[in-house]
């Protein structure tokens, strides 16, 4: 995949660190090419449930903010990016310490984009192989 914007990568960084709800989480964002980024975050006891898993919600807004910025990497410079759909599946218990969205475009368009996610936490392998829930997102670009 090519991007739009050759200023990709700081453009991508900018829009994420002004997003309070990933500060929030002590979230990091990793472009790894265009159409393909990580987030990472650590596990606090403020996002769990009643099970001291991590609540789904919080699992959704991961999945949901890496989904977004994989698509914003192809977007032209003047765009933005908005979530129009997801479907998600809670694959198995969120426990860790800490936590891994992978976010890969699966098919970029001028107005919409299919993306998916996979979260990962290394309670389950050595390298996190088994994920712990799955997104699949249509994302809007804005102009």
């Amino acid at each position: 995949m090519k991007a739009q914007n050759e200023q990709y990568l700081e453009r991508t960084q900018k829009s994420f660190d002004r997003q309070a709800m990933m500060k929030t989480l002590g979230a990091e964002l990793s472009v790894l090419a265009p159409g393909k980024v990580e987030i990472r975050f650590p596990y606090n006891p403020k996002f769990t449930q009643q099970n001291d898993y991590l609540h789904a919600g919080i699992v959704t807004t991961i999945m949901d903010s890496a989904c977004g910025y994989a698509a914003f990497t192809l977007m032209p410079p003047d765009a933005d990016v908005l979530t129009v759909e997801f479907k998600v599946n809670l694959l198995r218990p969120a426990k860790g310490e800490v936590f891994t969205s992978s976010a890969v475009v699966l098919k970029p368009g001028k107005t919409i984009s299919v993306v998916e996610a996979l979260l990962y936490s290394p309670e389950y392998g050595e390298q996190g192989d088994k994920p712990v829930a799955s997104m699949t997102a249509t994302i809007m670009t804005m102009i």
